[in-house]
């Protein structure tokens, strides 16, 4: 069939095989990284040894309490200085249902003064959760705005540790009367 194809013809044959071939390798590539557990997935499926897959159980949790935050005005480095960016150390103390210690860096920039400004923050979070021992970090992303503050905070993937190896979730921050209290909504793998 080939040979009877004209010259503009068989360029688009050549150039459909090549899709078709680059597409088998990297689903082959995806395929053996999966199995062999080198590649995360958003399903997180995994493989049992029949050759079936199974998503991970997860289970759902809720945890509250209090935390106490000292922060401490860091010095302009190579990429902030001449900038409105200032750098903030966090050490954080939490209790209740979340027992731990965190240490992490906050960038900051705006006026508070005037009810509006912007931060983003990663924190490193270790101690216990519901009695679950091991380590996670936190990404920030919050707004100041009309004296409305609206911070994100996610776990960010892949840095669970110990027993909190593949926790995920959002912890809510409230500040009321000058007081700091968090909301954890988090999932971690079953046992199996």
């Amino acid at each position: 069939m080939y040979s009877k194809l004209g010259s503009a013809d068989r360029v688009w044959y050549v150039g459909v095989l090549r899709m078709i071939l680059l597409r088998l390798s990297l689903c082959a590539l995806a395929s053996i990284f999966l199995s062999a557990g080198l590649l995360p997935c958003a399903g997180a499926q995994t493989h049992s040894a029949s050759g079936q897959h199974k998503k991970d159980k997860l289970m759902a949790m809720h945890a509250k309490g209090s935390f106490d935050v000292k922060s401490t005005p860091l010095p302009a480095d190579d990429a902030t200085t001449g900038t409105s960016i200032g750098r903030v150390a966090l050490d954080k103390q939490f209790h209740g249902d979340l027992d731990a210690a965190s240490k992490g860096e906050m960038l900051g920039a705006g006026n508070p003064a005037t009810g509006t400004a912007g931060y983003v923050a990663m924190e490193q979070v270790t101690g216990t959760l519901h009695g679950k021992s091991g380590s996670f970090a936190l990404e920030h992303k919050g707004t100041l705005e009309g004296g409305k503050f609206e911070p994100n905070v996610t776990v960010v993937p892949g840095s669970g540790t110990g027993e909190l190896t593949g926790i995920a979730g959002d912890m809510t921050i409230t500040i009321a009367a000058g007081k700091h209290s968090y909301s954890f909504d988090y999932t971690l793998p079953a046992a199996p």
